[in-house]
């Protein structure tokens, strides 16, 4: 049925949506979803690229973590994780240090200028967020933030890959 209510968006030349494409319609608007946020890099004067920002976003919450760990969690290839945090050592915002645990593998962690420029990014996009949600009632965003982490809670069960949250959230 899921796969159906996709397939049916697709196949409408006028782009109109079947009474019964919910899902569909859900896709759509994460698609756009993700279009906007990247739009609001171009022009909100973010630093980060996405992957910067998510990779930060992590080590922020998590203890040093090795190039394999970071390559497990966004499951991504070791060579591509490596490539992003090269970039990210290139601009001062990680470094690699030897393991607390005293293993052999080093560890990837930020510095105060990736985890300030982390802050100064993710402070761009709540102002984003803040405008866009003026005028809703405090109701309306507490069922968007609940909906929203309900939604990627369930992600992460079925791919059996839970991500932290600030404050255990």
């Amino acid at each position: 049925m899921a796969h159906q209510d996709c397939v049916s968006l697709g196949e409408k030349a006028a782009g109109v949506f079947e009474a019964d494409g919910t899902q569909a319609e859900i896709e759509y608007e994460l698609t756009l979803l993700s279009r906007y946020h990247a739009l609001a890099r171009q022009r909100g004067g973010q630093k980060l690229d996405r992957s910067a920002y998510l990779i930060l976003a992590r080590l922020e919450l998590e203890p040093p973590m090795s190039l394999r760990e970071l390559s497990e969690a966004f499951r991504l290839d070791i060579s591509t994780i490596n490539r992003q945090v090269g970039a990210l050592e290139r601009h001062g915002y990680v470094e690699r240090v030897a393991d607390p645990a005293g293993g052999a593998a080093r560890k990837i962690e930020p510095t105060r200028a990736g985890l300030d420029q982390l802050h100064d990014d993710r402070d761009l996009n709540c102002r984003g967020i803040g405008a866009v949600l003026d005028g809703w009632s405090e109701t309306d965003i507490a069922e968007l933030r609940n909906v929203l982490t309900r939604f990627n809670r369930d992600v992460e069960r079925l791919e059996g890959q839970p991500w932290p949250r600030p404050h255990g959230r």
